[in-house]
């Protein structure tokens, strides 16, 4: 689990295997002060496993399934990656939970700077992520928790809002028109939907859609 509050870049570079390295900046580093291995890192928004820890870096095991779904797959090496640790029990929650479990994928529209944010729009390429994207909801776009300032009705398209700290120290900034993000949506959407309009019967087929009936029945009215 994570909060989708970046802690450093990283470049990436491809091994065999489907094996991936990643290297830190000095700076960086703070990062890999109680990493052990075994641990999750999200890179890009994607929680991957440390299998060997390097003096300024690691490395991590990707599956084809994890390359195919998500941009891990078409990078180019040296290609600058958002790096996060995995949330400690106690540690601040500064965003909002993410999980690493990449949804799908969208691609950048355009990139505006006006006095104090940079105002970005990103396209989504599929309906089952555009349907957990709202107005003023959390998204993870490559792991950086952001909030949607606007949307379409069906989600395909969305704008957030990015302060000047946030776009300077991720990946964000290397991104031009046309460039494919991670996106994962809010988790608590998705437990909503199950439990709710998303709810299936014993048979598999569609459950009614909450209603006051169904919140008085389960002691909420």
């Amino acid at each position: 689990m994570f909060t989708g509050l970046i802690q450093a870049l990283g470049k990436l570079q491809y091994l065999e295997a489907g094996r991936i390295k990643v290297t830190l900046s000095t700076q960086a580093h703070v990062i890999l002060t109680d990493v052990e291995l075994g641990d999750s890192i999200a890179v890009d928004g994607v929680c991957l496993t440390v299998e060997k820890i390097l003096s300024q870096g690691f490395v991590a095991a990707a599956s084809p399934e994890t390359c195919d779904r998500t941009t891990l797959g078409n990078l180019t090496d040296t290609a600058i990656v958002n790096l996060e640790s995995s949330l400690r029990v106690g540690s601040k929650i500064g965003g909002h939970f993410v999980t690493g479990h990449v949804d799908g994928l969208g691609h950048l529209i355009s990139a505006e700077q006006d006095e104090n944010a940079w105002t970005l729009t990103f396209s989504v390429d599929s309906p089952t992520v555009a349907r957990y994207i709202v107005p003023k909801g959390s998204i993870a776009v490559n792991g950086i928790s952001l909030t949607v300032a606007t949307c379409s009705d069906s989600g395909s398209e969305f704008t957030v809002a990015v302060i000047p700290v946030t776009y300077q120290e991720t990946n964000l900034q290397y991104l031009s028109p046309g460039s494919p993000v991670n996106l994962e949506g809010d988790i608590l959407g998705k437990y909503v939907e199950r439990f709710t309009g998303g709810r299936k019967s014993d048979d598999g087929s569609s459950g009614e859609n909450l209603s006051l009936a169904f919140l008085a029945e389960n002691g909420y009215l």
